[in-house]
């Protein structure tokens, strides 16, 4: 049922050449890009919510608007917005939250930003296509997944360039996720509704997971033992060993699940129906559905707990970020750009 997949060297050396020129200083922000008028993959929208290690900041994107915002969480409110983009896709945090980056599909590229003072610090080339994004454990190493070109490009965060391409996917888009100790990547393909795992070291596939339904977000037990998908193709959520591959269950959630966000105990799963407006609250012990949570907009992957895992935070269609006591399962407040 599982193959593995060989690395082509011609491949990635062509793909060294054409999409990974040398790292662009900060300057590059003002030279235009010629997909800028059109954009690139607009046909598929995403977006994103990122939030600071001391959860004061919040960062989000939506892939159809040129510009990101930025929230402070204590005082609930808008602080900044930033212009500039093509297609803005994911946002992570880096160097214990004093940065952030952002990639886009449009441009092409990864931006670098201070949290300090929210300016520009670098931008590195990847190639336009580049979805999502997972930083590893210990922090030094970014991979990013290029749907336009079937691949995921593995950046130093050190050195601030890319240093290798791993090939043989089939359209990875927003879904890409890291083990908890850094040994294996998860990279959700659209088509072909399969998750590849790639082993870290050897920078290769190792096993392809089939049996999905237009998967969209993905997550992983902290223990690497089980994956969550959202099949919002089939209104459900799969749960899937990873050592075998095989799907060991089915939870029947609301229409079209874009999230499966597991708690920082991994005692509960949020699936979050874009049709629906809705997030159903999965107990992990037996897969049961014990709470419906309404009032949300278009809720997508977008979904981020606090550390203590008593705070939610969900972003909705028009950036607006619902706060959700997990304990209660309500929303709190809504913020957004007054």
């Amino acid at each position: 049922m599982f193959k593995k997949m060989k690395v082509k060297s011609i491949w990635i050396s062509l793909l060294f050449v054409f999409f990974i020129p040398n790292v662009l200083g900060a300057s590059s922000i003002e030279s235009k890009s010629p997909e800028l008028a059109t954009g690139f993959d607009t046909h598929i929208t995403n977006n994103s919510l990122a939030v600071s290690p001391d959860e004061q900041i919040a960062i989000v994107s939506d892939s159809r608007e040129q510009s990101i915002l930025v929230y402070d969480l204590t005082k609930g409110k808008l602080r900044k917005k930033i212009d500039g983009f093509g297609s803005p896709r994911n946002i992570v945090f880096i160097d214990g939250g004093s940065e952030f980056i952002v990639s886009d599909s449009t441009l092409g590229t990864i931006r670098f930003y201070s949290l300090k003072n929210f300016t520009l610090k670098d931008e590195v080339v990847v190639g336009p296509g580049a979805f999502g994004t997972a930083v590893s454990p210990d922090g030094k190493t970014l991979y990013v997944n290029n749907q336009a070109h079937n691949s995921v490009t593995i950046v130093d965060l050190e050195k601030r360039k890319p240093i290798d391409v791993i090939t043989g996917f089939t359209q990875p888009r927003q879904g890409i996720k890291v083990s908890s100790d850094g040994k294996y990547i998860f990279v959700t393909n659209f088509q072909g509704d399969k998750v590849s795992i790639v082993d870290a070291a050897t920078k290769k596939i190792i096993r392809e997971i089939t049996g999905f339904s237009s998967i969209r977000g993905i997550s992983i037990t902290a223990d690497g033992g089980t994956l969550y998908a959202a099949n919002s193709g089939r209104n459900s959520i799969s749960a899937v060993d990873t050592l075998d591959g095989t799907i060991t269950g089915e939870i029947k959630v609301g229409r079209e699940p874009y999230g499966a966000a597991l708690s920082p105990d991994d005692k509960l799963l949020f699936a979050s129906n874009k049709a629906d407006h809705t997030i159903n609250v999965i107990n992990v012990a037996d897969h049961r559905v014990v709470k419906t949570i309404g009032g949300f907009k278009e809720p997508r992957q977008a979904i981020v707990f606090s550390q203590d895992g008593d705070q939610a935070y969900v972003l909705n269609r028009d950036l607006s970020i619902a706060r959700v006591d997990v304990k209660t399962y309500t929303i709190t407040d809504i913020i957004q750009d007054k």
